[in-house]
């Protein structure tokens, strides 16, 4: 097989129903409430104080250090963001504003190349003391990954000249013959990598290399590291090395362990690798924890990281709908995950997941006005409860406006405006479309027009524009829900055969002006069901349809949404939604039963069920209306 290429942001312009709302509210509220937010100038909102700490560090201004030792990501990660919506959409005065806040950058680094506002301010004598809790190696990372953004976005190379500095530094201190050295939280492997896409500089590739290969190769760095210093971040235990991945080396883990955008975030760097390199062996390895997550560790919605307890994943089928913490950050990594693995193989269930998580479990952590977020995205809420009992606090039933903690934000605005790059893959005689949006894109062997109803109808057109008089193919991504004998494709109105394999339909053929290929499906309800392995969801059923994953919130359906049973042989019908927040979408009805009260804790008596109606939304736009109840999973 021909090597696999991504493509950049600017070759695909979304026009699509979905998605271009979304990314217009992203440029238009989202990227400048959170600038705001970063300048404090948010009254009533979680102070951040980031900009301020690298005006600090760049002695432009008097004051202390405020807020998180990775605060320096926030800036990163809105950089990033909003160096992609430059690419959507030009926009001279944020371009300008973007100048401004890289200037501050530059002078924030120091003479060496190193970048932390926190150690600049607070601790210079501690650089690189504490990796495992320093979060240095983390934020240099992201702001690796903003200045790949920012050069592809502009062609300017001022936040490219900083990371190339800070490459080097780091380069300077860490590697064979060198210091050894991994981060706690991973994130430089990723950033050195992105560095590597943008410049095609081989070094920042063996930079990435080495701290992805060198981590589990001594399991006793951390402790020895703590040992050595007098002072803690957030006084972690350097021994439990699950948390962080250093349990074995990655090409022997065979299970995905520990904090879950850590994981992901590694995951991610190692495919990246192994596509660039043509490691497949590695390519392998990654294949391996792929596996574990999908047949052990993903809930129903695409989310990832069941467990409370360190934002980690919990052991094998363990998945509470009402304790998920399921981070936002955790979804949005497992997008780039799956879509680093498409880069190295396309197979569908890559792209299942990418759609799976994009329609579900990452755009719920938004409120729909743009300016409200959700940390964690469980499947149950009930308020009086989720977000105030003990080992539920972390489970709110209402998005806050800000985080002390504000990474999952700007990670879904970057991600949003990056939808682009997600949509298609080349190799040298195959063009790979993975997700249905509607855009235009302009690819090495064609310009391609798609036009989707998608997620609400299964239907999506590919007007091609062949820039070649040879034989290509087109690989249309037929996602798993769809029965491989119950779909139509055509190729001007003329039915087609195409081959069907992994998860892509292949056709083959000398392109012609404006030919016209469309796929047709038909968008049924789906009654999806958990192996009772999972006990928290035994002799329930949750609701999809398409690649939506649908709730009930008690804004529709009452009270007490444990009191609601839904029969199996009730038929569910799929309507347009009404009011403001549904009138775009298609919300499910059906007849279910409703189980009486009762004021005695137990009785000898069964309940009396009553017929209602219940009404089911799309699980994405849950938290919209009030302080509600919200079920994913439902009696059958």
């Amino acid at each position: 097989m021909s090597a696999i290429k991504p493509i950049s942001l600017k070759q695909a312009k979304l026009d699509d129903s979905f998605w271009t709302p979304y990314q217009k509210l992203v440029k238009q509220v989202v990227l400048p409430y959170q600038e705001k937010v970063l300048n404090d100038e948010i009254p009533g909102a979680e102070k951040s104080h980031a900009l301020a700490n690298f005006r600090i560090a760049a002695g432009l201004e008097e004051g202390e250090f405020y807020g998180m030792v990775f605060q320096d990501s926030d800036v990163a990660k809105w950089l990033e963001a909003a160096s992609y919506s430059l690419a959507v959409y030009p926009d001279p005065e944020l371009e300008h504003r973007m100048d401004e806040v890289i200037a501050i950058v530059e002078k924030a680094q120091q003479s060496d190349g190193y970048l932390d506002t926190y150690f600049t301010i607070k601790e210079p004598e501690h650089r690189y003391m504490d990796l495992l809790e320093g979060h240095e190696l983390y934020c240099m990372g992201h702001m690796m990954e903003a200045a790949a953004a920012h050069y592809e976005a502009t062609g300017k190379e001022s936040l490219l000249n900083v990371a190339r500095r800070m490459a080097e530094q780091i380069g300077s201190v860490f590697g064979p013959g060198k210091r050894y050295g991994i981060p706690g939280h991973e994130e430089i492997e990723v950033g050195l990598m992105r560095l590597y896409q943008a410049t095609g500089e081989q070094k920042y590739m063996e930079f990435a290399s080495y701290f992805i290969e060198a981590r589990g190769k001594k399991p006793e760095f951390f402790a020895e590291e703590k040992e050595k210093r007098d002072f803690d971040v957030f006084d972690m235990d350097p021994r439990n090395l699950d948390y962080n991945q250093s349990f074995a080396p990655v090409r022997e883990q065979t299970s995905a362990k520990g904090h879950a955008v850590r994981a992901v975030y590694l995951y991610r760097a190692m495919a990246d690798l192994a596509a660039a390199s043509g490691d497949g062996t590695l390519y392998q390895a990654c294949r391996t924890l792929w596996k574990d997550i999908l047949a052990k560790k993903l809930y129903v919605t695409g989310a990832i990281g069941a467990s409370g307890e360190l934002e980690s994943f919990s052991v094998d089928y363990d998945l509470p709908p009402d304790r998920a913490y399921a981070e936002t950050c955790a979804q949005v990594g497992l997008v780039f995950w799956a879509k680093s693995m498409l880069d190295n193989e396309p197979r569908g269930e890559y792209a299942d997941i990418m759609e799976l998580c994009l329609y579900n479990s990452t755009i719920s952590g938004m409120q729909a006005d743009g300016t409200h977020f959700f940390y964690v995205n469980p499947l149950e809420v009930n308020p009086g409860i989720s977000g105030e009992v003990f080992g539920m606090r972390h489970v709110l039933p209402e998005r806050p406006g800000w985080y002390q903690c504000a990474c999952c934000p700007p990670n879904l605005a970057r991600l949003l405006l990056s939808l682009g790059k997600y949509c298609w893959s080349e190799s040298g005689d195959t063009v790979y479309t993975h997700l249905m949006i509607g855009q235009t894109a302009q690819l090495a062997h064609a310009e391609i027009r798609v036009e989707s109803a998608y997620p609400w109808e299964g239907r999506v057109k590919y007007t091609v524009t062949p820039k070649t008089e040879e034989e290509f193919c087109l690989a249309i991504h037929l996602p798993g829900y769809v029965g491989k004998d119950s779909f139509v494709l055509t190729v001007n109105g003329k039915p087609q055969e195409a081959e069907l394999r992994d998860g892509y339909l292949y056709l083959k053929r000398r392109w012609n002006a404006e030919d016209v290929v469309a796929l047709e499906f038909p968008m049924e309800v789906r009654r999806l069901y958990g192996t009772v392995r999972v006990r928290d969801t035994a002799g329930q059923v949750a609701l999809a349809r398409g690649p939506v994953v649908y709730c009930f919130e008690g804004a529709d359906n009452g009270p007490m949404l444990q009191a609601l049973t839904l029969p199996r042989d009730s038929e569910i019908t799929a309507v347009k939604g009404e009011g403001e927040l549904l009138k775009d979408c298609v919300v499910l009805k059906m007849d279910g039963l409703r189980e009486s009260d009762s004021d005695a804790l137990y009785r000898t008596t069964p309940p009396v069920r009553e017929k209602v109606t219940l009404t089911a939304i799309p699980y994405y736009l849950w938290g919209n209306r009030g302080l509600n109840q919200m079920r994913v999973w439902i009696r059958e």
